[in-house]
């Protein structure tokens, strides 16, 4: 029985199956995501979506979708699926499928009559191109199989629609043809394992419609090129594997390529193994250099994300050499933004005042996890000059102020992770004295001082370890109440009362100005008014603007991205700080809490966490289908839980 399967009374209700989504990678930014009954919903959706670096930094959908018609005895029968105009669907394939699952690879079983098809995808690893493995498993009597694609050739931020642009020219290639709509984007080829027919016959298939997009209150219909189709007979001795890519491919290797590729995929049989193989989707590389994406489908490499991402994404899961890869990555960014210089280096928000100490945090957890000898070696000198960056105040907007505190302006812009903006200003203006940003820096000065020591730089570690003991004196008089928790910042007289996750850091990282006593101050009102089964809401429903639903158009979500939502990446931080109170009695706690992240495999994005949740039942999934800072996190807590048991 496959951990991610779903049968037909499932897979034909369309109220049930079109919110399931299914995502798979290669590692150069292009993917393949649609709904398990293939029937795209969102613009980001497509079978083959690339990046096309000539034209711009997006992705562009080339082929959208791939309809299938089983023909026998002359009759045919449509497995496609498309939303038109007023909840119309068609052909309605969905009615002929008898289940689906996506252990290894998303492999759908169809029934037509007397035939039964099983249809497999796999996203070629390193390289833009999508395979589809089609088998026949019964059939009576001779049966063909026609493939009809759907072309698109446009950014996923934008749509098609038709035009007398579009150039319906095609060479034939072995096996299949190739094909361009557009100067600018590469050829498309599409390619079969076996000898076809393909029946040259143009035409736009109009009005098709994206609910995700209308959700969200954007335009939601397009127009898609199909230039004819394929044939071929198909018999149960001989799978035909269908190839979508941007290269010529010998079609009769196909069968092998397809083989080999399933054969590298992680068995997706249990929930730590889903969010392993969630995990390698966001290892993005470009050249010779290695990132990670924030999220799938629209996000890019983002400074923070990529920080509090990497230790989860790799070395909880034992893949050290993927974590230097990146950390290579990443120290050139900071190297350049530090010396000023212009770099070519795809890793956006650099510049925001908390990156370098999420830098510092992702090496400590390296120390901790592999070797601190090795951290020193490998990330010592970055430590230390990163370290003197800050302390000498060369950070633009990241000052230390005579209190050992650091200041940050984020009155007009968004500087914190929570970076909604309407407007141009941010919804949550976070400004002064940040309560995380402040852990951050804590924790950096004694971490680094204590390497330092180890290296024999005294005097460094003795400035770092001077400053840490006014900081953590002073973050006590300003950050701490009379009610046991912890103000979100202060900035002069202003002073923000209302409770948030943030202060969870404090009692998370290794290095805290609180005692023992003054954490699980800040972990029980955190239990009581943030804590839910999808993660820490980001704001508490006793505090005013508390806004939980993240739906409707741009603005009304932006209102709602950081007044209520709940994010499971925080979680993780909670969770470590519960079991470093608690210890081994908090176990079964922790366990509890990673059951509520158990259902998320089989919905939203199966087999990934989404970006963040309502923070009201029943805590609905929303925003980007697979996140990365989630993914990490609770892999990091499974990490943390193995050691606590075998303590």
């Amino acid at each position: 029985m496959s951990y991610l399967r779903f049968d037909k009374t499932l897979m034909t209700n369309l109220e049930e199956s079109l919110p399931r989504e299914i995502l798979r990678t290669n590692r150069s930014g292009a993917y393949h995501c649609s709904t398990i009954v293939d029937c795209n919903t969102r613009k980001y959706h497509g079978l083959l979506v690339i990046p096309v670096p000539e034209l711009d930094d997006e992705n562009h959908v080339l082929l959208s979708s791939l309809d299938e018609t089983v023909i026998q005895h002359g009759a045919e029968f449509n497995l496609g699926l498309h939303k038109y105009h007023g909840d119309n669907f068609s052909p309605r394939g969905h009615k002929y499928i008898r289940e689906f699952e996506c252990e290894k690879v998303p492999t759908t079983i169809y029934r037509v009559g007397g035939v039964v098809l099983k249809k497999e995808k796999v996203f070629v690893h390193h390289e833009n191109r999508i395979l589809i493995r089609y088998t026949l498993l019964e059939a009576h009597s001779k049966t063909i199989l026609r493939l009809r694609p759907y072309l698109a050739f446009r950014s996923v931020r934008q749509y098609t629609h038709e035009n007398a642009q579009a150039n319906r020219h095609y060479d034939e290639v072995k096996n299949g043809i190739k094909t361009c709509m557009y100067p600018g984007y590469p050829e498309l080829y599409m390619q079969l394992s076996k000898k076809n027919e393909f029946h040259f016959q143009p035409d736009w298939y109009r009005g098709i419609e994206y609910p995700k997009e209308q959700e969200r209150g954007y335009d939601f219909n397009e127009d898609l090129y199909v230039p004819g189709y394929f044939e071929v007979e198909i018999t149960k001795d001989r799978p035909i594997v269908f190839s979508g890519g941007i290269s010529d491919i010998g079609s009769t290797n196909l069968n092998t390529l397809f083989a080999n590729e399933m054969e590298q995929r992680t068995p997706r049989d249990n929930f730590k193994n889903c969010l392993i193989n969630a995990a390698h989707q966001f290892l993005n590389k470009q050249g010779d250099d290695y990132y990670i994406l924030a999220g799938y489908p629209w996000f890019k490499c983002r400074a923070r994300d990529m920080f509090i991402s990497l230790p989860g994404l790799t070395l909880s899961v034992n893949e050290v050499e993927k974590f230097e890869t990146v950390m290579q990555t990443a120290e050139k960014a900071l190297y350049a933004f530090m010396n000023g210089e212009e770099n070519s280096l795809k890793v956006a928000e650099i510049e925001h005042p908390d990156v370098m100490l999420w830098a510092v945090w992702t090496v400590q957890q390296y120390a901790k996890m592999v070797s601190r000898e090795g951290a020193r070696i490998k990330y010592g000198t970055l430590l230390k000059d990163m370290m003197t960056y800050l302390v000498e105040g060369k950070h633009p907007n990241l000052l230390v102020k005579d209190n050992g505190l650091v200041y940050a302006d984020g009155k007009e812009k968004a500087v914190t992770w929570m970076n909604a903006t309407v407007n141009g200003r941010p919804v949550t203006p976070r400004s002064g004295y940040i309560v995380e940003f402040n852990a951050l820096w804590y924790n950096a000065l004694m971490f680094v001082a204590e390497l330092s020591v180890g290296a024999g730089d005294d005097t460094f570690a003795q400035r770092l370890t001077q400053l840490a003991e006014k900081a953590g004196q002073s973050f006590k008089d300003t950050f701490l109440n009379e009610y046991g928790y912890l103000l979100d910042y202060v900035d002069g007289d202003m002073m923000d009362w209302s409770v948030r996750p943030n202060m969870i850091f404090t009692a998370a990282f290794d290095y805290s100005p609180l005692d023992a006593k003054q954490k699980k101050g800040v972990i029980d009102i955190v239990t009581k008014e943030l804590l839910t089964p999808k993660g820490l809401r980001s704001l508490s429903p006793k505090s005013g603007g508390y806004n939980p639903n993240y739906v409707g158009p741009q603005i009304q979500r932006d209102y709602a991205y950081h007044q209520g939502t709940a994010w499971p990446w925080l979680e993780g931080f909670y969770m470590e700080a519960y079991l470093r109170i608690y210890k081994r009695s908090a176990i079964s706690f922790v366990e509890r809490q990673l059951i509520g992240y158990e259902d998320q495999m089989t919905c939203h994005c199966i087999g990934s966490i989404p970006e963040l949740f309502d923070g009201n039942p029943p805590f609905q999934g929303r925003g980007a289908v697979s996140f990365a800072m989630n993914v990490a996190e609770l892999l990091r807590t499974l990490n943390l839980l193995d050691k606590y048991d075998n303590q």
